[in-house]
């Protein structure tokens, strides 16, 4: 058995290597680990909850693109050691290949945390590995209770904590428990063996269900939030309910010119012209320029963003340094590319999408994507 001792380096490796296929268009210019949740980086968010919770280093698992995109944006490092174990190009290793294939920045000497980088979780880290080293399991996964676990790895648990069985995407009512993979981990070091070189492997089709057949599978019932940021309405979901979780914190803009309807987060930089009503649930990002009787709410609008007088946007997605014209609406469900550019007087039906520096000039009148 392993155990975790004052002086030990406690290490995580954070799973980042995806391309977020169903974020698109936002994620054709970032990996979905650096999008904001109110107006901060997912792995920012991951790296306080970690250096918090006594972790010293991290491994990131990422493709060369995401990596030159963390190394750009530079989110700040909480005081972590930061390294990058990449993919190789044109063979993803799926969710246990990167795990063997950063074997030597791990180690031998003591139990590591892996975490899926596209998840948003209050988990409580000490007490996972606290947990798992009181065992004589290999790994202990992190369980979180979802009222339909069909798209999750379900886990079967017996005697307290112990795994029996462990399934991937169990057909819908079929699933042996509403207790799912919560996306986080502790392994021992024994589990590299396990897990095959130079191919993907899938810990959850693979390495899990091996380990509850040996009994050396474990689970951990967290608390707290939990969220899954891989689908656009998903996304701003979780972004409304961090921003009731801290809107205590948050300061209201004081002014007498326009409307603020609480919760809201506005970042450094905004301007935001009179007559303007801003919320609930609006989330600007730094030196976005907001024009006269704006109305915004229920919606994400990303950094140094434009944004024409008369203008209506809700339930909406806006990306890097779009430009939205005069009197423009913007319907429920739109996601709006980095750079795009909307004229005036445009309207773009619900559920739309336009793709990365495109310019709209024309009605959208029905679902669309603009690639």
């Amino acid at each position: 058995m392993y155990s975790i001792t004052k002086g030990d380096t406690v290490k995580a490796l954070i799973l980042a290597g995806g391309f977020a296929t169903r974020l698109r268009p936002l994620s054709c210019t970032r990996p979905k680990t650096l999008f904001p949740l109110v107006n901060k980086p997912l792995l920012q968010w991951i790296f306080e909850r970690l250096a918090d919770n006594g972790v010293d280093e991290v491994v990131m698992a990422v493709n060369a693109l995401t990596q030159f995109y963390i190394r750009q944006q530079k989110p700040p490092k909480c005081g972590l050691k930061v390294r990058f174990s990449i993919d190789p190009p044109k063979m993803p290793l799926g969710t246990a290949g990167p795990i063997k294939k950063a074997e030597k920045l791990l180690g031998h000497n003591e139990p590591f945390i892996v975490l899926n980088g596209d998840i948003f979780a209050d988990i409580n880290y000490k007490k996972l590995l606290r947990t798992h080293t009181e065992t004589n399991a290999l790994a202990t996964i992190a369980l979180c209770t979802l009222e339909d676990p069909s798209a999750f790895g379900v886990a079967d648990v017996c005697n307290g904590n112990q795994i029996k069985q462990f399934i991937e995407k169990p057909p819908k009512n079929e699933a042996p428990s509403n207790l799912i993979n919560a996306g986080a981990y502790v392994l021992s070091p024994k589990v590299f063996e396990y897990i095959p070189e130079g191919r993907a492997v899938s810990i959850e089709r693979e390495v899990f269900p091996k380990l509850a057949a040996e009994s050396r599978l474990s689970g951990f019932r967290m608390e707290g939030l939990w969220m899954d940021i891989g689908k656009p309405q998903e996304y701003l979901d979780a972004n409304k309910t961090i921003l009731d979780s801290i809107s205590s914190k948050l300061k209201k803009p004081k002014s007498k010119k326009i409307n603020i309807s609480l919760p809201v987060a506005i970042d450094k930089g905004v301007t935001i012209a009179e007559g303007s009503t801003i919320g609930p649930y609006a989330i600007i990002g730094k030196n976005v320029k907001v024009g006269k009787n704006v109305q915004i709410c229920d919606s994400v609008v990303f950094p140094d963003v434009e944004i024409g007088d008369d203008t209506t946007i809700s339930g909406v997605i806006v990306g890097e340094g779009a430009r939205i014209g005069k009197n423009v609406k913007l319907g429920k469900g739109c996601i709006i590319g980095d750079l795009v550019k909307v004229k005036d007087n445009v309207g773009i039906h619900e559920s739309s999408s336009v793709c990365p520096a495109k310019e709209i000039s024309e009605n959208i009148l029905k679902p669309k994507v603009v690639c």
